[in-house]
């Protein structure tokens, strides 16, 4: 069952190597804007974006497996329809704990997918938004 409760949120938020899958080098983005905010509010961020080397003055990753550092959040800015193969490559690791989508993200299959592979899952919430609401 994905996570709801204020309790458990504020829990997930306390880990703090998040990979963005989806972040953008685009000012003005979402998934541009939020990832910024996080690092800004001491979270390691490392964008996971095929068509970026760079984003936020981090190395840019092609897919999560590319990702060489620790990860314990992976959080989602790719449309619903990606999520699935998204939380596969999170399952493949051995490091991620929770999978969060952001706002309007969802796929239920794949969610029940990793809850029973053991990972928290938070589905179309804001990080930025909980962060503000319950830090």
């Amino acid at each position: 069952m994905p996570v709801e409760s204020d309790a458990e949120l504020r829990e997930l938020l306390g880990l703090r190597r998040i990979a963005v899958v989806g972040c953008s080098g685009t000012e003005g983005k979402d998934a541009h804007e939020i990832p910024k905010y996080l690092q800004n509010h001491g979270y390691e961020v490392t964008p996971v974006n095929p068509f970026a080397d760079e984003v936020l003055g981090e190395t840019a990753y092609d897919s999560l497996a590319d990702v060489e550092g620790e990860i314990d959040v992976v959080d989602v800015f790719r449309p619903s329809e990606e999520v699935s193969g998204i939380v596969d490559q999170a399952i493949e690791r051995d490091d991620v704990k929770v999978v969060w989508t952001q706002l309007g993200i969802r796929d239920d299959d794949a969610a029940e997918r990793a809850e029973a592979a053991g990972l928290h899952v938070v589905q179309d919430r804001c990080m930025k938004v909980e962060h503000q609401r319950l830090r």
